[in-house]
């Protein structure tokens, strides 16, 4: 599970600005990072608890907020690439729980 959830957090980065960029509307990228970050705070919360859930939600915000800060050094994509790759890292690592007490049945 945590492959999973480092995957959907780097990829609804990814997709989320895409999708803005493509369309030119970007509350539509906006619904793609809000589902993306709301599904891995769900499945983190399953298999690690609601504290690394909610760490992973505020990973998620603080890389969408860096991606803004660093575009002109990087370009876009590649401010994306590194916040996205940032996030996958520390999503998996949350949600990879030492304990299976918080693993739902």
């Amino acid at each position: 599970m945590p492959t999973r959830i480092a995957l959907v957090a780097a990829g609804s980065l990814a997709l989320g600005f895409g999708v803005a960029e493509l369309t030119g509307v970007r509350a539509l990228g906006g619904i793609v990072l809000v589902a993306g970050a709301a599904w891995c705070a769900v499945q983190t919360a399953r298999v690690a608890g609601p504290v690394r859930a909610g760490l992973v939600l505020v990973v998620y915000l603080a890389a969408f907020a860096l991606s803004h800060a660093i575009a002109d050094a990087l370009g876009a994509w590649g401010a994306v690439a590194l916040v996205a790759t940032l996030t996958a890292a520390a999503a998996y690592t949350l949600a990879s729980s030492s304990s299976s007490a918080h693993i739902a049945e």
